[in-house]
């Protein structure tokens, strides 16, 4: 009796462990491949109007973007901690370290006195690869927030500073607004203090191309820039641009290694098409946005037990709305692609056109043809035939019209923005501010622990939720 029992318990130990065994394994609940997508500036009204010109050129069913059909959504709220209505550094700190500040902070306190770890430098403890891509100047706020510690946004040879000097894995996309300056009274340039703390700079396309998987960091900087060290517009890119896409396809190819990686991508050019009112052109930086979260998207199908992507916004500019006065339920999205270039690139042909032109009625109506052959708007048999009152508003723009340039986002000739304005009031768009606001912005996540933000957030919970998920 006593050999029955111990066989019997033998027995039905192993086939316990047998049992135990044979059972499907728990998934890992922790991210080892982290995205955080940032589209400056992109609130619902952005990335909805974007959908609808797409649908239209296609001519056939809603066409929604890819991220916008990720399982997680929620809505988050962007205030600062001395203003309601945010700017980028503010919120970008928000974003990056889970903390509120002051307006201009860079991931420092409200006094500017004490850093904030950042998400990024947490991840790189960890051991994670970090990598920080910018389609707008990469000490700009947005990028800034998430390596750099500043008590001012505008302190650009410093940030910079802070860029060379730190352990991040790959930066990509614009370049340096003040490269060179001072300490102890000597002249610094940033990317020669780059290259001395181990970054291999990056400034061609063959250089990029080229570009394979080591241990060495990287900093790209895109060849072809313009105002304020940032790349094109994606309205205005030649074919063979390296795009914000190509830079995350590339990143993504340089970091994935064992230990993981988190990447920081912004769109931060649609932040300055909404400050300007160019729904023209601000519809294809949110497709260039979207094409690069793809990138991500094609990684997290070959990794889809392992990697979180989050898209979001620091804030939204421009009171976009869907609907105005004039076209009141009608739209027509698809007049959106009359426009030919961004307002900026307008008022070169404007300059050069001013040359040899006169402002009087017979100079407007030779400018009507300028208007016609990038925005559509003109006279009889043009794609967009102006009204009486269109008419009116864009003669006196054309007698205001001046050259001044000058400003953070560019300042659109008085001609070039009341094109933009004429041409979103035929598609049934309208704008209430060219500065920011402070409606909610969407989330929208893809993988790991997903469903963490299908709720209502502050965007101080957006960090704090992903490190939940990494550690």
């Amino acid at each position: 009796m006593k050999y029955f029992r111990i066989t019997t318990f033998v027995i039905l130990s192993i086939s316990l462990i047998f049992f135990v065994s044979c059972q499907p394994k728990e998934k890992d609940t922790k991210a080892k491949y982290v995205f955080l997508f940032i589209g400056d500036g992109m609130g619902i009204s952005q990335v909805i109007v974007t959908e609808a010109f797409q649908t239209a050129l296609a001519g056939g069913e809603y066409a929604p973007l890819g991220f916008r059909q990720f399982p997680g959504t929620g809505l988050s709220t962007t205030f600062a901690a001395n203003r309601y209505i945010t700017g980028s550094a503010a919120a970008g700190t928000a974003l990056a370290t889970g903390n509120k500040t002051a307006i201009g902070r860079i991931s420092m306190d409200t006094s500017g006195t004490v850093p904030f770890v950042t998400i990024a430098e947490k991840a790189r403890k960890k051991g994670m690869k970090v990598g920080i891509i910018s389609s707008v100047s990469i000490d700009h706020a947005t990028p800034a927030v998430f390596y750099a510690h500043q008590p001012k946004r505008d302190m650009y040879f410093e940030i910079g500073l802070d860029l060379a000097k730190s352990n991040v894995d790959f930066f990509g996309g614009g370049g340096f607004r003040h490269p060179e300056g001072e300490v102890d009274g000597k002249a610094v340039d940033v990317i020669g203090v780059a290259q001395q703390n181990g970054f291999q700079y990056i400034n061609s396309k063959e250089g990029f191309d080229a570009l394979t998987p080591s241990e060495n960091k990287v900093l790209f900087v895109n060849p072809e820039l313009t105002n304020g060290a940032a790349m094109y517009y994606a309205i205005d890119q030649p074919e063979e641009y390296i795009t914000l896409a190509d830079i995350t396809g590339k990143a993504i190819q340089y970091l994935e290694n064992e230990n993981g990686f988190f990447m920081m991508v912004e769109g931060g050019k649609i932040d300055w098409l909404c400050h300007a009112n160019d729904a023209g052109s601000m519809v294809y930086e949110v497709l260039d946005f979207s094409a690069a979260v793809d990138e991500a998207v094609k990684f997290y199908n070959k990794h889809p037990d392992e990697t979180l992507i989050v898209v979001t916004a620091d804030h939204e500019t421009g009171g976009f709305g869907l609907g105005n006065n004039r076209m009141k339920y009608d739209s027509d999205y698809a007049l959106l692609a009359n426009q030919k270039i961004s307002g900026d690139e307008f008022n070169i042909v404007l300059s050069e056109w001013r040359k040899n032109n006169h402002l009087n009625n017979k100079g407007f109506k030779k400018m009507l043809k300028v208007t016609e052959e990038y925005f559509g708007l003109g006279g009889d048999g043009a794609p967009i035939e102006l009204d009486d009152n269109e008419l009116e508003i864009l003669n006196k723009a054309f007698i205001a019209y001046d050259l001044s340039q000058e400003g953070e986002y560019g300042k659109y000739s008085p001609l070039t923005y009341q094109s933009t304005m004429v041409l979103a009031g035929r598609v049934g768009l309208g704008w209430t501010s060219q500065s920011h606001t402070a409606v909610a912005v969407p989330v929208f996540a893809l993988g790991i622990g997903h469903e963490s933000f299908s709720v209502n957030l502050d965007n101080t919970d957006i960090p704090k939720l992903i490190w939940e998920i990494i550690e």
